[in-house]
């Protein structure tokens, strides 16, 4: 069941093959078909999400649901979750405790150049410097959690690739900071109702569309460019692929991996029958690999 209507299945106004929709109506379309799994999962994070202990785990496994159906891939809510959040426990509870620390030291910083800034006007420079850090941080953290549960890349690599995505994707993240102020505002100006709303809304809906808009920004700088080094596909789009194309996508893969090791071959008997002297001019020349 969906939300804005079945798009599954041919009928009436609904061709066997529609144009893709792009942006926000491809946004609201995908939405749609997952509106009540999402709100599911909204709810199984607020059980799972205790304050320092699986605050870090619980997002690192609603992330993980929410890119799957962002990106139009299979998941089951229950089972999913519970498996990231085994998986990716340690690195999200790491998480969980920088964002504490992070926070208690923006928190202290703010204070006390405000409390300066009053009786000094320079103490502002310090101050805006303070929640422009404040405000990279919380746009990084629309990387880490996705990086976290779709890479094999360590804490220190998360956080610096992050911090980089958030500028390469600068579009991106400031769209989904504005989106983020927005959603926020409305719980602010709905409030006491918000308390019953965040139960079942909010928190997923954000994930969902952080994931929908900042996950192609990761596959376009991280993941891609490691498969295309070891010359390989993306197997992330093999769901969009007939048997047909899988199976000739194998085929090439196959040829490529023969030619290499072919390749490798060669250079190996050439290199057994030099001497020395050959070893090492063809060591310094600047084309001694190409034909």
């Amino acid at each position: 069941m969906s939300l804005f209507g079945n798009y599954d299945v041919p009928g009436k106004g609904i061709p066997k093959a529609p144009m893709e929709k792009k942006g926000i109506f491809k946004f609201f379309e995908i939405y749609g078909r997952r509106f009540w799994k999402l709100l599911q999962l909204n709810i199984i994070y607020v059980v799972f999400c205790i304050p320092i202990v699986t605050f870090g785990p619980a997002t690192a496994a609603m992330t993980k649901v929410a890119r799957n159906y962002s990106q139009e891939r299979n998941a089951f809510v229950w089972a999913d979750f519970i498996d990231t959040f085994k998986k990716c426990f340690k690195q999200g509870f790491i998480m969980g405790l920088i964002d504490l620390f992070a926070v208690v030291a923006f928190y202290i910083a703010v204070q006390f150049y405000y409390s300066f800034a009053q009786n000094n006007s320079m103490m502002y420079i310090p101050l805006v410097i303070t929640v422009s850090l404040m405000i990279v941080f919380f746009m990084m953290h629309f990387y880490i959690y996705l990086m976290i549960v779709s890479t094999n890349l360590k804490m220190k690599q998360i956080l610096k690739n992050s911090l980089f995505l958030v500028s390469l994707g600068l579009k991106n993240s400031v769209f989904t900071l504005l989106a983020w102020i927005l959603v926020a505002l409305i719980l602010v100006f709905s409030y006491p109702f918000s308390q019953i709303v965040l139960l079942l809304w909010p928190l997923s809906f954000m994930c969902f569309l952080t994931a929908f808009n900042c996950y192609p920004v990761i596959r376009k700088y991280v993941i891609q460019p490691y498969y295309d080094s070891k010359g390989e596909d993306n197997n992330e789009f093999d769901y969009l692929k007939t048997n047909e194309m899988r199976c000739f996508s194998r085929i090439i893969h196959i040829l490529k991996l023969c030619l290499k090791k072919i390749d490798q071959v060669k250079r190996a008997r050439l290199l057994n029958n030099m001497n020395v002297l050959e070893k090492t001019e063809l060591l310094f020349s600047p084309f001694c690999w190409f034909d």
